[in-house]
């Protein structure tokens, strides 16, 4: 016999705990992972020597993409742990992974200490970083949403997006603030190490943090009543469209961010020539723009549905892609600003939803398993490669406008899968899947889906 789990709603100060709790680790996590772009001029002279200097940060960049593509392994392999064992087991694990090969990059050889073993590792400890954080974002998004509930999810999961945002702001902030007070000479010699080995101590804290929590009260009604799916790989492509929809969905959300958070660094420093206090100036300002709006943006569509506004926004986002390359040429920090901070404002309002979205796509027992899965790849594809598709575009068209060709084609993908995107692929996810009852789910239909 199948009985219904019955799910007790935490309370308010429960939930503040927990998403205070959940975002400081999540912090962490996105400090960890994003410097590396921050510091990938440096890195890259540091490992790959070349009398090239293009040449040298391609090879850097392509290590930053690489270690995107192993994200989706470690998706596969954490996303169904988290669905069979737990949220808080998987979350734990990840922070340990990520915050001890971030550590452990800080004290690198470099190529000219031991040679082509230093490219070597830095490869592995980079793979190492690509597979936990594959495993982070599917397990953080499940969990944050199943305490936030029906009706909150959107603003409740929007801090998930901050709290990325202000650790690449913090990574962004420690890279670029030292290359400014010590200069590019030093910051080659050592200083570019600084950042990494910071994420020690950050990483013990958050850790602690971690281990405080409680899994979500949908996750453990499933364990109580043994209906945690027992094969969640197999069992999530049962959901073939709603796995399809999160990709592409997801398409425009991986190269906005990834070109606002990370590319425009070097594409304003390198490309455009500003100076490295004008490029940290302008990266905290972005970043800055695009956090304050994620809130609104998620209690936006809590109330008014998540379609018509993604949908709007995908669509004046791609344009606004389009105006930030366009206006390089000639560009200078006053003129550059604008179409900087329209990008940002834009990817902080698509972001804002794209996660609650996912998470109402998929039931709850595959949910971390879905997410994982469909993340992933087009962030693999589309947001880590990224800066290197870039570079590379630059480098072969001698045209600083020619990467706006891949990031239009990534926002009319996710504009074309809004389009598709119908009420019932929200409420199919409130239906039973093998012998899970429907009121965990049941409720999101009517609250949220129906909206969309």
């Amino acid at each position: 016999m199948t009985h219904t789990p019955v799910i007790t709603q935490p309370t308010s100060r429960e939930r503040r705990r927990t998403f205070v709790g959940a975002s400081a680790g999540h912090l962490i996590e996105w400090y960890d992972y994003g410097i590396y772009g921050f510091l990938a001029v440096y890195i890259g002279q540091a490992f790959f020597v070349s009398d090239d200097p293009v040449t040298s940060l391609l090879s850097s960049f392509a290590v930053f993409a690489l270690s995107f593509f192993i994200r989706p392994l470690g998706g596969l392999f954490f996303g169904p742990l988290a669905d069979k064992l737990g949220r808080r087991k998987t979350l734990v694990t990840v922070l340990i992974l990520m915050a001890g090969s971030t550590f452990l990059l800080g004290v690198l050889p470099t190529y000219e200490a031991i040679g082509v073993g230093a490219p070597i590792l830095l490869v592995l400890i980079r793979c190492v970083q690509g597979f936990s954080a594959g495993g982070e974002i599917g397990t953080i998004t499940s969990f944050i949403s199943e305490y936030a509930g029906p009706g909150r999810r959107g603003f409740s999961t929007s801090w998930l997006m901050v709290t990325a945002v202000l650790g690449l702001v913090l990574g962004g902030v420690v890279a670029n603030g030292m290359t400014f007070l010590v200069g590019p000479e030093v910051m080659q010699a050592w200083g570019w190490r600084i950042p990494f080995l910071i994420a020690g101590p950050l990483g013990l804290i958050s850790l602690y943090i971690r281990l405080k929590l409680e899994d979500s009260p949908e996750f453990r009604a499933l364990q109580e009543t043994g209906q945690t799916s027992k094969a969640p790989l197999r069992e999530v492509f049962q959901w073939k469209r709603a796995l399809a929809l999160v990709f592409f969905i997801i398409t425009l959300h991986s190269s906005i961010f990834y070109l606002v958070l990370t590319y425009a660094s070097t594409f304003m420093g390198k490309i455009l020539g500003f100076d490295s206090g004008t490029v940290l100036l302008y990266v905290f300002l972005a970043s800055l723009l695009a956090a304050v709006v994620m809130p609104f943006g998620g209690m936006f569509t809590d109330r008014f549905g998540r379609k018509p506004f993604l949908l709007v926004i995908a669509v004046l986002g791609t344009a606004a892609m389009i105006w930030f390359f366009l206006a390089g040429p000639g560009a200078t920090p006053a003129t550059f600003i604008w179409p900087l901070l329209a990008t940002a404002l834009l990817f902080g309002l698509y972001a804002s939803s794209t996660y609650a979205t996912m998470s109402e796509l998929l039931p709850t027992r595959v949910r971390s398993t879905g997410i994982a899965v469909a993340y992933n790849v087009p962030v693999a594809v589309f947001g880590g490669s990224a800066p290197m598709i870039a570079t590379w575009l630059i480098a072969e068209t001698g045209d600083i406008t020619s990467p706006v060709y891949f990031f239009v084609a990534t926002g009319i993908a996710s504009i074309i899968a809004l389009i598709a995107l119908r009420r019932s692929d929200f409420t199919a996810a409130s239906r039973p899947t093998v012998t899970i009852a429907t009121t965990i789910d049941a409720d999101v239909a009517a609250t949220e889906g129906a909206r969309a």
